[in-house]
């Protein structure tokens, strides 16, 4: 089997980069193979926050549409494909921007927002991030946000979210969740890591968990390099079948570290307290897919592993493809 040839004929759907885009990291994404991104970088925005993002990838697609097209449902995926050109779903990392106010998501969905996180590391209306100090689950409000993204098709995230109110998302939604970027507890017992019963239940609803390559949540840290990353892939398919695993991989190129938007980013609401160290520490993406145009690397290091062809096409998109297909209708 020909890695390469298997990775430039399969969909390759990453489901969250945070990165600042622009045209030559569309291009680079474009030489790694990748048909479609989750680009989701609203972390504390307000409603106007929330506006102001969609209306700035309105821009840069009109601006690069030789290069790239909006994505808005599955069709439009397997249209960028065809075409060549990179696909852009505009999600978001918080519900922030729908304020409080439910008829926000269809408004927004309207606008192109496909996926949104319920919540981002700390409490918001709907619910607790993983980085409040007391997880209340899921609330009243919470509960009708996820009943509105089901009717109108927006994909729930519950990458950042607390335990606990994650637990209560997936229950309650009728829809299958997603956890877009994240990393086993199992392999590094680190707060931003999920549990293996978390996973099981995502699964068992029909979801997708997406291994990231956030070197603080891997094994290895600094040191980890693909092989690190598809160990990772690896212990949450085992625990929940090829069918419901995928990536996600949170690459933020084009930001600094430190630099003001990681910095804002890791304070509460952007303004308040310190949440954590990762907007100045040293962190390393893992050696041999620390650029998009690297993406390919994971393919070979599954095929090394003897994984099948569908098993592998599965994971590089096509399980992503059932999801939303599933939840955008």
């Amino acid at each position: 089997m020909d890695p390469l040839k298997l990775h430039n004929d399969a969909i390759v759907i990453d489901a969250l980069q945070c990165s600042d885009f622009n045209r030559e990291l569309f291009e680079e994404a474009l030489r790694g193979g990748v048909t479609a991104i989750n680009c989701s970088a609203v972390l504390w925005e307000n409603f106007n926050g929330g506006i102001d993002y969609v209306t700035m990838w309105k821009r840069l697609i009109r601006d690069n549409q030789d290069l790239v097209r909006p994505i808005h449902s599955v069709a439009d995926i397997h249209a960028a494909k065809r075409e060549g050109k990179l696909g852009i779903i505009i999600g978001w990392q918080n519900t922030s921007p729908l304020e409080d106010r439910l008829d926000y998501i269809e408004i927004f969905k309207d606008l192109g927002v496909g996926i949104m996180q319920l919540t981002y590391n700390t409490q918001n209306y709907s619910g607790s991030g993983y980085l409040e100090p007391h997880d209340s689950g899921l609330s009243g409000f919470g509960q009708e946000v996820i009943a509105e993204m089901n009717r109108v098709g927006v994909l729930c995230d519950l990458s950042h979210v607390g335990e606990k109110t994650a637990a209560d998302a997936i229950a309650y939604s009728v829809k299958p969740c997603a956890i877009t970027h994240c990393l086993p507890r199992a392999l590094k017992d680190v707060p931003r890591n999920k549990s293996d019963e978390l996973f099981k239940l995502c699964a068992q609803k029909g979801g997708v968990i997406g291994t990231s390559l956030f070197a603080p949540g891997l094994a290895a840290g600094n040191d980890a390099n693909v092989a690190s990353v598809i160990d990772a892939l690896e212990h949450t398919l085992d625990l929940v079948g090829e069918d419901h695993v995928a990536f996600g991989t949170d690459f933020s190129l084009n930001r600094p570290r430190p630099g003001p938007w990681l910095l804002w980013a890791n304070k509460d609401k952007g303004t308040a307290r310190k949440l954590t160290e990762f907007g100045s520490v040293t962190i390393s993406k893992p050696e041999g897919i620390r650029r998009i145009d690297e993406f390919a690397n994971l393919t070979r290091e599954m095929t090394a592993r003897n994984w099948s062809a569908g098993r592998i096409v599965k994971v590089l998109g096509g399980n992503w493809l059932r999801l939303l297909e599933d939840v955008w209708g």
